[in-house]
């Protein structure tokens, strides 16, 4: 019998940065949301100011922690395609979210809490797509080449 192992490569260390991060990150989102909802905001509203919180923190973190080893130019030019991804990011998560929530919350036996699993959902999807985009493009390796691979990760 083969157990499955994973070597630790420099990518999947960068990887589980990131998660870690987005722990965070999302802990953050979750609780504003959550906050907001409970405060009467509707959800697209609640959503779109929680997830806006959580890319600051991960902006931040993933800048000097999880991409240390990019070239550091100013940190607005790495903000703006940083906040490009997380913009697509917030879309595909919300539309989640909205697509989800009603549907959640009849499973939950009409319960207003529908949201929480539908953004459950809309984050571990969202996660891979933030990841590659901000590895490929935000934050390029030192020799500004594109990693030729996932290796360790995908």
């Amino acid at each position: 019998m083969t157990i499955l192992t994973l070597r630790k490569t420099p990518e999947l260390t960068r990887f589980l940065r990131f998660l870690a991060v987005g722990a965070l990150g999302t802990l953050l989102d979750f609780g504003l949301l959550t906050t907001l909802k409970r405060a009467g905001v509707p959800t697209l509203a609640a959503n779109t100011l929680s997830f806006s919180a959580g890319v600051i923190n991960n902006f931040v973190l993933n800048r000097r922690w999880t991409f240390g080893d990019a070239p550091q130019s100013r940190w607005t030019a790495q903000f703006v395609p940083f906040a490009l991804v997380s913009l697509v990011g917030l879309v595909l998560n919300s539309g989640i979210v909205l697509l989800l929530e009603v549907p959640f919350g009849t499973l939950l036996g009409g319960s207003e809490w529908g949201y929480l699993p539908a953004k459950a959902l809309a984050t571990g999807v969202v996660v891979f797509w933030n990841y590659c985009a901000n590895r490929l493009w935000t934050f390029r390796p030192q020799d500004g080449q594109r990693p030729k691979n996932f290796e360790g990760i995908l």
